[in-house]
């Protein structure tokens, strides 16, 4: 047989049958006195051998490894690996499959999903409840809304499993009272009503006040800053919170540090 007539018999390409000669998977055959190969059963058995081998997913390293041992005791534990790859594999698609059915369903019942990107069912609910208090409000949603929903889901995509239940829960805390949004709304409004204005605005302590009384008792306790650890605390010149209250002008700052220290003294 010609290369091609062995090509189309085991029904691979002729490129195939040459780079498995060039890689010494397949044994050069004997020659013509033209040069031409010519190819007999024996080269048909090993390259369809060759063929089911890579078929079953084993890469040509391990197909080496498995022809170099013809007892066959090499290939039962190649295809042991092999089979538990694939299960793993399989296990990988199966958490991506729930996961994206997660974020169909979120779309399908918010009308999208958020420009944030995928979030759990929890913030999304969030995130869908401030669409909806921010579309009956006239005028275009407050900066400060947008920003919060930004910091909330590094949050949650940067925590742990645990973090990320208790950012939840504490969510959960905070917009499950009646109102409770739509008075976070006026106190992103009076935020941003501070972006021109100097720290020493009266308009501070009013949005503080209003921000500290967003938060519950409950809540309250959770997130107060422990004496030392306050507006002047190790965040105050690097870290996350640095971070983000670099996103905010020196009133809004100042603003959401009062209200921080607020919380604080009632936790206390």
């Amino acid at each position: 047989m010609r290369i091609g007539e062995l090509a189309a018999l085991v029904g691979v390409s002729t490129r195939a049958v040459r780079h498995y000669h060039h890689l010494g998977l397949l044994p050069e055959p004997a020659r013509r006195a033209n040069g031409y190969r010519e190819y007999g059963l024996p080269d048909a058995v090993a390259l369809a051998r060759l063929r089911r081998l890579t078929e079953l997913g084993l890469g040509l390293d391990e197909v080496r490894d498995v022809l170099a041992d013809d007892s066959g005791r090499e290939l039962a534990e190649v295809l042991a690996e092999l089979d538990a790859d694939l299960a793993r594999q399989e296990e990988e698609i199966r958490s991506r499959r729930v996961r994206l059915a997660a974020l169909r369903r979120q779309a399908a019942e918010h009308g999208g999903l958020p420009s944030e990107g995928p979030v759990s069912d929890e913030l999304a609910a969030v995130f869908g409840e401030m669409a909806r208090i921010s579309a009956a409000r006239p005028g275009p949603e407050p900066v400060m809304a947008a920003k919060e929903r930004e910091v909330l889901a590094l949050l949650e995509s940067t925590g742990q499993e645990a973090g990320r239940r208790r950012l939840a829960d504490l969510l959960g805390q905070m917009t499950g009272e009646p109102g409770a949004m739509e008075r976070m709304y006026e106190v992103y409004g009076l935020l941003d009503a501070l972006a021109e204005a100097a720290p020493d605005d009266p308009r501070v302590g009013r949005a503080a006040r209003a921000l500290a009384d967003c938060v519950p008792d409950a809540v309250a306790a959770e997130l107060a800053v422990p004496d030392g650890e306050g507006a002047a605390g190790p965040d105050a010149e690097g870290g996350f919170l640095a971070a983000v209250h670099a996103q905010f002008t020196p009133a809004q700052s100042a603003a959401v540090r009062e209200a921080v220290r607020l919380i604080t003294e009632r936790a206390g």
